[in-house]
């Protein structure tokens, strides 16, 4: 293949922008604010689970509470009925006021458990409220880590995707002027070799795969025309000749 040396060279800026592109996607890939943003939400999500079983915990033992107090409510409510017919007596044997009076000490003791059964939930209860606040206090601050990580990841984001789309306009620009069979051959063997297609001859070394030539392959390259396309023997690149080769 032959090409004009000035087009040659305007592969070099071409690989210049291709490579500017692959160290973008590379940077856009690995910010560091995805590994932190990562990590952030695994705490969030175990911190979130934490504080549903809080919730759901604080949430059984306050209808806990409620069913013990209406016990005791309806214990309290016999017993007053009971004493208000004990205070009066009226049409009661001394056997029936000697049942009652049994059975209104009995209601008291029930009702001394019963209250000490909603104080020991209470406790509880009480005790799962201070985890609630605690675990959403948490989980706030987290959240608030994570919208901050997610804010400078997208602020850095934004600021690679301006310089990338920047950069792919040059791109364009840059490979409109190449001519088609050596802008093809170029992108075949950029795909091939890991994003480098064409490379500085420079000090009789190859930029692409950092070897120096030996004197045959010199020789070869210095007899070769100057628009001659040429290729590294080494990596099969497309060997740019400049001033600076050495040659």
């Amino acid at each position: 293949m032959n090409a004009a040396p000035a087009d040659q060279i305007r592969l070099l800026d071409l690989q210049a922008l291709d490579t500017r592109l692959g160290q973008l996607a590379h940077k856009r890939r690995s910010l560091p604010e995805h590994a932190e943003i990562t990590a952030l939400e695994g705490d969030l999500a175990q911190h979130r689970d934490l504080l549903v079983a809080a919730q759901t915990e604080e949430s059984d033992t306050a209808r806990e509470q409620t069913k013990a107090e209406q016990d005791v409510d309806q214990v309290r409510q016999r017993a007053a009925r009971d004493q208000q017919r004990l205070d009066s007596g009226a049409g009661m044997s001394p056997k029936d006021l000697e049942n009652l009076q049994h059975e209104v000490a009995s209601l008291a003791k029930r009702q001394g458990d019963l209250e000490e059964v909603v104080l020991e939930i209470m406790e509880r209860r009480e005790a799962a409220q201070e985890r609630v606040t605690e675990l959403t206090g948490r989980v706030e601050a987290v959240q608030a880590k994570v919208d901050a990580a997610v804010a400078r990841r997208d602020e850095a984001l934004a600021a690679i995707d301006a310089e990338i789309a920047t950069t792919t306009k040059e791109r364009e620009i840059v490979a409109g002027s190449v001519p088609a069979d050596l802008l093809k051959l170029y992108d075949k063997l950029r795909e091939k070799e890991g994003g480098v297609g064409a490379a500085r001859l420079y000090q009789r070394r190859c930029e692409g795969c950092r070897l120096e030539l030996n004197i045959t392959e010199l020789n070869e390259v210095r007899a070769a025309a100057a628009d001659a396309v040429v290729r590294c023997e080494n990596c099969r690149r497309i060997l740019v000749r400049t001033p600076e080769s050495g040659l």
